[in-house]
């Protein structure tokens, strides 16, 4: 069974260093998230864009994700523009060639 993976992408309305100040306060938040096995924060400085890439461990618990409110706030918080989600299903068999971390949850 593939797990699911979300890739949300972002422009940020904010400076970079208060977009990471703001993340340090919410990873908490986000680790608590039911059926997350791990979030990857990513950002661009360079080009002021930012998201993060969600592996969840069945595809119910990543549309409860996308259903919750603190989806809901990320999709509207006034920092974050043209924000983007996408669902893609993982190749774990050549994913674990290349040694992704599929299955690992911190």
């Amino acid at each position: 069974m593939s797990q699911p993976l979300l890739q949300i992408n972002f422009t940020l309305g904010v400076p970079p260093a208060d977009y990471s100040q703001m993340c340090a306060g919410l990873a908490e938040t986000f680790a608590a998230i039911p059926g997350l096995r791990w979030k990857t924060w990513i950002l661009n400085e360079q080009n002021n864009e930012a998201g993060g890439i969600y592996l969840f461990e069945s595809e119910a618990a990543l549309q409860n994700y996308l259903q919750s409110p603190l989806a809901a706030q990320v999709k509207t918080h006034p920092a974050l523009l043209n924000v983007s989600a996408k669902v893609f299903s993982v190749m774990e068999d050549v994913s674990t060639i290349t040694r992704a971390p599929i299955g690992v949850t911190v």
